[in-house]
């Protein structure tokens, strides 16, 4: 295999997960009975680029399909995020109704209907048509389509230059990344900016974060890696803020490289040369993450099963992907965990991809007063336990698995 960026032979090896099949593939208890589709989740790092990768097996069509479950509304953490980068956005570049503001990967509408909210002409690009309807309720015009340069040509054909683009937890999904970020750099009006936020790979290494991986992320991005795919491309990073959003993300803000007029923040040099100070140009800061990754699994898989042995019930909350890697890594079936939580009523009475645990509205665990809830999207664990604190009448206690397994 190539790099998807520079097109390096891949020879340095990262993590090697077996095979699952993609995290957002729920099924149905029609599907239940049928087989499923397993992809390899193997990493890969190119040494002339650095850029992290998953060996290329499952087409984005197969991984963003029509039934895509994935619904950023239903997290109050990330739609406070959201509200606030508008407003950060509106001020800090003068935003206002003679604007227009493009996201893409725009899914349920969680950020634009800020941006209608304040009266700014907005439009979103998103590929899955189960978030696109779900946007357009909200009245917000939807494109539904992968994004690249043709689309990109395509919507300044039609006038729709973007003074701002928001890119948030996408970057990471494509597996052209040269044509989606090249589509950037002919979308914005000559002084317009783009954003993109995505898990910093040093949080993912450093902080054991392995079940980030998954089929759906194609790349794992570091700064050094995404300034040079974005010199590549016609984009130039002039400024980087760190984020505690997803266990630690940057956001990049990036320029036309032919037109942009903003002088490159500090920022930009100083995370440089941390990531640099980190190794992360270096093979050495690669080596050990399966063994990372091997421990977390172990401790969870032998929580679980004292658990089991010592008649305590275990319940998991948020059918996440994130939950999904850990899951079927581990091999944890229903045995072990009887049922998974989840408020996103597109995914209740479905079952996880793989280890096909059901998953149930929060009623259940009122009902059943687990022991233990084990919270799967550990980067959302405090607005979780702040939810769910109920459970405490009861005895019951939290459990995350990442970075290290603890028990509250």
């Amino acid at each position: 295999m190539k790099c998807r960026h520079c097109q390096t032979e891949l020879t340095l090896p990262f993590i090697d997960l077996g095979a699952a099949p993609p995290s957002n593939a729920y099924l149905t208890s029609q599907t239940l009975h049928a087989p499923e589709k397993y992809f390899p989740l193997r990493v890969l790092v190119c040494t002339e680029c650095w850029l992290v990768q998953t060996e290329d097996y499952a087409g984005a069509d197969e991984l963003f399909s029509a039934d895509y479950a994935y619904f950023s509304s239903f997290s109050t953490t990330w739609l406070n995020h959201a509200e606030e980068y508008v407003a950060d956005m509106v001020q800090r570049f003068g935003l206002n109704g003679n604007s227009r503001i493009v996201e893409v990967a725009a899914n349920d509408g969680y950020l634009l209907q800020y941006v209608k909210a304040r009266n700014i002409p907005c439009l979103g690009v998103e590929p899955t048509a189960g978030t696109a309807g779900a946007a357009r309720k909200k009245g917000i015009e939807i494109v539904k389509a992968f994004f690249g340069v043709r689309l990109a040509r395509d919507l300044v054909g039609q006038g729709k230059q973007a003074d701002l683009t928001v890119a948030n937890n996408v970057l990471a999904h494509v597996p052209d990344i040269n044509d989606f970020v090249a589509g950037f750099s002919l979308l914005l009006k000559p002084a317009g900016v783009s954003t993109f936020e995505f898990p910093h790979l040093l949080r993912l290494v450093s902080e054991n974060q392995f079940d980030t991986i998954y089929h759906e992320h194609y790349s794992y991005l570091s700064l050094t890696t995404v300034k040079r795919i974005f010199e590549h491309n016609g984009l130039s990073v002039f400024d980087v803020e760190e984020l505690p959003t997803h266990g630690g993300s940057l956001r990049v803000y990036a320029q036309r490289s032919d037109s942009g007029v903003r002088k490159q923040s500090p920022n930009v040099a100083a995370i440089s040369a941390y990531e640099a100070a980190a190794g992360m140009i270096d093979k050495a800061f690669y080596a050990g993450f399966q063994t990372k990754a091997d421990h977390i699994k172990n401790d969870f898989l032998a929580f679980l099963i004292d658990a089991k042995r010592a008649n305590k019930a275990v319940a998991g909350y948020g059918a996440a992907a994130k939950g999904n890697t850990l899951l079927n890594y581990a091999g944890v079936r229903s045995d072990l965990l009887p049922y998974v939580v989840d408020r996103n009523p597109a995914k209740q009475d479905k079952f996880l991809p793989g280890c096909r645990i059901p998953i149930v509205a929060e009623a259940h665990l009122q009902q059943t007063q687990p022991d233990y809830v084990a919270i799967l999207p550990w980067n959302l664990r405090e607005e979780v336990m702040a939810q769910l604190a109920y459970i405490r009448e009861w005895g019951g206690q939290f459990v995350t698995s990442v970075p290290v397994l603890e028990i509250k």
